[in-house]
């Protein structure tokens, strides 16, 4: 069974710091892309950023570029988001999810209707 788990989130105060993972089990990641998403209430859910399956490209939403990283570790089969200088608008659910890559091994997308597996979320909350 194809299954994505994202685990990290949490409360933080602004200006902190969370560490996202996503780890894959029943497939590896290796020929996959991946990318994290998040949704807030009474909002679409939107691209955060995305990684080729060869790690290679990286792609960032505008307002997060600068304080947040993805990474991936095939070996462990896991994608990482850090997150740094966290603001009360980061505040969502956050997802990960993959769709194979493995012929454009440099193929990264922002659009959540690209992607064929997905976890189940992970709650991020920024608030004094």
């Amino acid at each position: 069974q194809l299954q994505l788990v994202e685990s990290g989130g949490g409360l933080v105060q602004p200006g902190g710091s969370l560490r996202l993972s996503c780890v894959a089990s029943g497939f590896t990641l290796d020929y996959y892309a991946i990318g994290w998403f998040r949704q807030a209430p009474g909002k679409e859910r939107e691209g955060v950023s995305c990684i080729s399956s060869s790690g290679g490209v990286e792609n960032y939403l505008d307002s997060v570029k600068g304080r947040i990283t993805i990474s991936r570790d095939n070996a462990k089969n896991t994608v990482t988001l850090q997150m740094n200088s966290l603001k009360p608008e980061d505040t969502a659910v956050y997802y990960c999810a993959a769709f194979m890559a493995a012929v454009n091994r440099y193929l990264c997308d922002a659009r959540p209707e690209e992607y064929d597996y997905w976890g189940q979320g992970t709650q991020v909350t920024v608030s004094s």
